[in-house]
């Protein structure tokens, strides 16, 4: 089944997104490329509480399919076989100093959209169609990032945005996408999840929305064989040159 995602070109992509009543986001490694701010923000935190922590990007690359912060941490502590867990203050503790540090690193502007990103999401609303968030990060993580990248006023430009704390269960559990269908009031069929990991596209299907894959540094090489199409990155739907091409020659 790979190969014949694959084997469906950008064009083809480019029309389902267009049919598309809404288009449903994940944030981290598909709007943008945080993952690596991420990793250096908890790096940060275990030095700041004073643990030996230190995870290098093999390590953080295995973490990452566990989705959560908190739970990535509890499941780093279980891994190294010591007793008792760590309390859910001191994890808590360590994810307020990563999670602030991690706005701190965004602050200074050096995480930008990942191509294609800005173009799809003006082509979107041009359209008419719905945009919405669907992540395992936190508000304040999705806040961090898109006030710096869309500007101060950039939430009024989604109809919903559901969190990983919002729902019980995060991705790859279906929930925070059945969470974000529910508040757009539209059916799974209607909308395209554009993802960038194996857990969102499980957790896109198993709610049953079709899924483009936009490949990520820490994801690339992960089995996307489920997804209804599958690209480098969201600049090969070639949106900024069709928007080019419909402005008048000047003459």
């Amino acid at each position: 089944m790979q190969a014949k995602a694959l084997a469906l070109g950008p064009a083809d992509a480019t029309d389902l997104i267009r049919r598309a009543a809404a288009l449903i986001f994940d944030v981290d490694g598909t709007l943008a490329e945080t993952e690596e701010l991420h990793r250096q923000a908890f790096n940060h935190a275990f030095a700041r509480r004073g643990l030996d922590w230190r995870w290098d990007r093999a390590v953080y690359k295995d973490l990452l399919r566990v989705t959560g912060g908190k739970e990535r941490m509890r499941a780093y502590h279980a891994g190294l076989g010591i007793t008792p867990p760590l309390p859910d203050e001191d994890i808590a503790a360590l994810h307020r100093i990563k999670t602030a540090h991690y706005a701190e690193l965004v602050e200074t502007g050096c995480c930008e959209l990942r191509p294609g990103v800005i173009e799809l999401l003006a082509a979107a609303k041009a359209r008419g169609q719905r945009l919405a968030i669907a992540t395992t990060t936190s508000h304040g993580n999705i806040a961090a990032l898109l006030s710096q990248t869309l500007g101060a006023r950039w939430a009024f430009g989604f109809d919903a945005i559901v969190a990983g704390d919002d729902v019980r269960h995060k991705k790859p559990a279906p929930d925070v996408y059945q969470e974000t269908l529910a508040r757009l009031k539209l059916d799974a069929a209607d909308c395209v999840a554009i993802e960038d990991s194996a857990n969102g596209l499980i957790a896109a299907s198993r709610a049953g929305i079709p899924v483009l894959i936009t490949r990520s540094m820490f994801f690339r090489d992960e089995d996307f064989s489920a997804a209804r199409f599958v690209l480098d990155d969201l600049s090969e739907l070639g949106l900024a040159k069709q928007e080019t091409e419909k402005q008048p020659h000047a003459q």
